[in-house]
């Protein structure tokens, strides 16, 4: 039996717990997840020194999975425009039984193998695309399907997964094993071993995207400012990297339709917004280059 699916000799009688028992024995458990993933940190890292220059050279980021893990991947595939202005066309999830499945369960799509390369063939994956392959058990056919067209067209294939020896890490060019153990609740995956994909989707992602120039430092500063809440934090990050005032800084943003990077070196050099554009395209989009030039 796997791991994930094997029942838990800790809380056998977790029905009886009173309320706070129950609370400690569910959020203590999700510490191991995090163990998990530090654990496979040298994984970890090796998959994102593959992905980088694909994806610096114009690949997509395309994300596989089914249930639990597949949704995982749409909420990870849909944060990175308001995040990082990543275009949303590459970004791109796949979750078996469609759509439809990230709302309700769809009976038997995640046993598809044929469906699950259709759906990544369908998508024309190149040599660049960087495929990421979501299954806790590491066997489920539909993410199998898809690891298998995705490596057959050439990407870059990373397989996720919470047990050892599975299939979807021992076919993919990179995998990622996730120990999380057993569950709470003997074969709930979406516990511990949804937080350890969670975490490791979140560090992967994020750490492409700091190689990418999508951050100053710490600062968060290529976010799409699609509502109040990120106009004004836009303004804030400006203000924390230059010094300037709110009254500055937001006119400034407000003459580069609110990109924080092109504010930052427009202020920082004492230049147009125009010129600053101008010199982050020539440094690549990265902010410190620009300010050194």
């Amino acid at each position: 039996m796997l791991k994930t699916e094997t029942p838990s000799t800790r809380h056998a009688e977790l029905d009886l717990y009173p309320t706070d028992k129950l609370v400690a024995a569910l959020v203590d458990d999700q510490f191991q997840a995090v163990e998990a993933v530090r654990l496979a940190s040298p994984q970890i890292t090796a998959a994102i020194t593959a992905a980088l220059p694909r994806i610096a050279a114009g690949g997509r980021l395309l994300y596989v999975g089914a249930g639990t893990s597949g949704r995982l991947g749409v909420l990870d595939s849909v944060e990175l425009n308001p995040t990082f202005s990543w275009p949303p066309e590459r970004a791109l999830a796949l979750l078996a039984g469609g759509n439809g499945a990230m709302f309700a369960a769809v009976e038997g799509a995640e046993d598809d193998v044929a469906q699950g390369a259709a759906d990544v063939l369908a998508l024309q994956p190149q040599i660049n695309d960087v495929v990421l392959l979501l299954a806790a058990s590491g066997a489920t056919p539909y993410v199998l399907g898809a690891l298998r067209a995705a490596r057959g067209a050439g990407a870059l294939t990373v397989g996720i997964v919470n047990n050892v020896d599975a299939p979807v890490a021992l076919q993919a060019e990179c995998g990622i094993v996730l120990d999380t153990g057993t569950e709470v609740i003997s074969g709930s995956t979406r516990l511990k071993a949804g937080t350890a994909q969670k975490i490791t989707l979140n560090t992967i992602s994020s750490a492409l995207m700091v190689g990418l120039h999508k951050t100053y430092g710490n600062l968060m500063v290529d976010l799409k400012p699609t509502n109040a809440k990120l106009i004004l934090r836009a303004v804030k990050l400006t203000m924390h990297a230059t010094g300037a005032g709110e009254a500055q800084a937001r006119s400034v943003l407000e003459q580069c339709q609110f990109h924080v990077k092109v504010a930052i070196v427009a202020l920082l050099k004492k230049m147009t917004t125009d010129q600053a554009q101008a010199l982050l395209a020539g440094a690549g989009g990265s902010v410190r280059s620009a300010l050194a030039a």
